[in-house]
């Protein structure tokens, strides 16, 4: 692959998240919101603080409340980097990182496809597949972590070709050095980001030298845990000021829940080992196998593309013998499991895709190569002509564009901004009624509400009107926003008969919201 070809590719990259970037004008999204929103809080210099709660799982008491407990910081710093260099607090300046870095992917998969297998036909397929990401193209762009793991992702498994050339013990250990700095940033991006740091620890085990020996072992885990600290120690430090512990408490109760809506209980102490046990192992089974069967689905349409599965598994099966494809298939095991059968409900509402964003650039460049060992098996029998690779590889491109297409028009109509939009004409209603600014809304994206209207909010935990009461009165939340009906279950009739609790004033709707006052 030449410069030429790469920056090409990146320019390629580049042109589509920029035409991406012209439907949307807001995150769309609570977990975008989030990450947007802590970028503005740090630019504002209010540091690792947050005027809004979107759940209750580290057992907060007021606001504002310590960032970034549940999820990390990662995307809140490029957001933040963003603004700080244009000096503008909005969502285009919060943006330009999170560009810059989906126009990487491109030229970073045809590099890894190139040191994969020198051919750079099927290179510059994988390019072209990865600069048409198809599911994944909407999110690329916006204040999430889709492109930062893409490319840490295919800059891990660039790392892992190289350990396979000849190398003198000096690059190796930068080698070793670099994978614990590449595991650090994906566990400052999420928290299953841990994860890569074990495979890096593999890694160093198993090529630690020619000659595996004790202290050559040792010091490539010390080289690989240096470089994971060097990203990781000031979080942890902050951590342990903020929480009392490196860790932040937020994650561990997840692992305790019996839906998915038990994310917002409050208070979050309700979730225990025991509260899971009482639900019975039939429910318990029964969600882990329902959550591995949709996971998988995510596996085959989304990441896969659907037709680019069985090259894939090809493509794979012939370089099983390197390691980034061994290391890659352990990742995937591992995350399977992990979102399976560990967080069941987190992993097929988008854990699951977030996470394995990973290993995408890896499986774009394993598809031409299996669909080049399909075609010369065909090609042996007489079934194709010496054109059939071009004329396969241009049907790949050709779907993955349709595809790509599709998606985009789905998820941008009616608009991108639909998602927490509806908040600037709920400011006007909170505005017209006089409620002052500095009181708490409750409302279902906390995250959103407070980017669009600059007012604190907390997320509705999860139960009915007993429970809004009791969260409202801990949080001193005076108001509470219902959207969305379907979801609403146990405030269904509060929603339906606004006027019927006399513990609410109803105030008004805007566009299917309704706004009430929380009564003393």
């Amino acid at each position: 692959m030449t410069r030429r070809d790469l920056t090409l590719l990146f320019l390629l990259g580049l042109a589509v998240q920029l035409l991406v970037t012209q439907f949307q004008s807001l995150p769309g999204y609570m977990d975008a919101d989030y990450y947007f929103g802590g970028g503005l809080q740090l630019v504002r210099g209010h540091g690792f603080s947050q005027p809004y709660l979107w759940n209750y799982l580290d057992d907060p008491t007021s606001l504002p409340h310590p960032s970034h407990a549940y999820w990390l910081p990662l995307a809140s710093i490029i957001a933040a980097a963003g603004m700080w260099i244009t000096a503008q607090h909005t969502f285009a300046a919060a943006r330009i990182g999170f560009i810059l870095l989906a126009a990487l992917i491109p030229p970073l998969t045809a590099t890894l496809a190139f040191r994969l297998s020198p051919n750079r036909q099927s290179a510059l397929l994988s390019a072209l597949l990865a600069g048409l990401p198809t599911f994944y193209t909407p999110y690329l762009s916006v204040t999430d972590n889709y492109g930062v793991y893409m490319v840490l992702g295919a800059s891990y498994f660039l790392l892992l070709s190289k350990l396979r050339l000849p190398s003198s013990t000096q690059s190796r250990a930068k080698i070793f050095l670099a994978f614990g700095f590449i595991s650090g940033l994906m566990n400052l991006a999420r928290s299953d980001g841990l994860l890569w740091l074990g495979i890096s620890f593999l890694v160093a085990i198993f090529y630690s030298g020619e000659k595996r020996s004790l202290q050559n072992v040792t010091l490539a885990l010390a080289l690989t845990l240096f470089g994971f600290l060097l990203v990781m120690a000031p979080w942890y430090a902050r951590n342990q000021s903020a929480f009392g512990s490196i860790m932040a408490p937020g994650t561990s109760r997840a692992l305790w829940l019996t839906e998915y809506r038990e994310t917002f209980s409050w208070p979050a102490e309700v979730l225990t080992a025991q509260h899971l046990l009482n639900s019975g192992w039939p429910a318990i089974i029964s969600a882990r196998w329902d959550a591995l069967w949709r996971n998988f689905n995510a596996v085959l349409i989304a990441q896969c593309g659907i037709i680019l599965f069985p090259f894939i598994l090809v493509g794979g099966w012939r370089l099983r013998t390197n390691p980034a494809v061994q290391y890659a298939a352990l990742v995937w095991m591992i995350l399977l499991f992990i979102m399976s059968f560990i967080f069941p409900f987190a992993g097929p509402r988008g854990a699951y895709f977030h996470a394995s964003a990973a290993l995408t650039p890896l499986a774009w460049a394993l598809a031409p190569i299996g669909l080049q060992v399909a075609v010369q098996a065909g090609q042996k029998q007489a079934w194709l002509s010496e054109r059939a690779y071009k004329l396969f590889g241009a049907a790949m491109i050709l779907f993955a564009l349709t595809a790509t297409v599709f998606v985009c028009a789905n998820r941008f109509a009616p608009t991108w901004e639909r998602e927490d939009g509806p908040y600037l004409a709920i400011e006007k209603i909170l505005s017209a009624e006089n409620i002052p600014a500095d009181q708490v809304i409750m409302v279902r994206n906390a995250p959103g509400l407070n980017i669009v209207t600059g007012r604190s909010a907390i997320v509705i935990p999860y139960g009915g009107i007993a429970e809004v009461l009791a969260t409202a009165k801990a949080f001193s939340a005076r108001y509470l926003i219902l959207e969305d009906r379907p979801s609403l279950t146990e405030l269904a009739p509060l929603y339906d008969s606004p006027e019927s609790n006399p513990a609410f004033r109803y105030i008004g709707e805007s566009d299917g919201a309704r706004i009430y006052e929380i009564l003393p």
